[in-house]
């Protein structure tokens, strides 16, 4: 899941080396969080937050074939 929310993050910032995807293991979820440059959150980010939103609906669909909780963080 990790290398999905990179892949995806790659194609819509302007500086995909700037992209870092890390994750952590909760007591009961996985947490993965993307860091982007500070230029590039609002391609992130997207309008009314649709772009995260699709983001964590992707992950989500994927994480309930495995019967995984996985929520998605976008932090600077």
């Amino acid at each position: 899941m990790e290398e999905l929310v990179r892949t995806i993050a790659k194609a819509l910032v302007d500086n995909p080396d700037e992209v870092d995807v890390r994750t952590a293991e909760q007591e009961d979820e996985i947490v993965i969080e993307l860091r982007v440059a500070e230029s590039d959150m609002g391609k992130v980010i997207g309008k009314q937050g649709r772009i995260a939103k699709a983001i964590r609906t992707v992950v989500k669909a994927v994480a309930t074939r495995e019967n995984k909780r996985v929520s998605v963080e976008i932090v600077q």
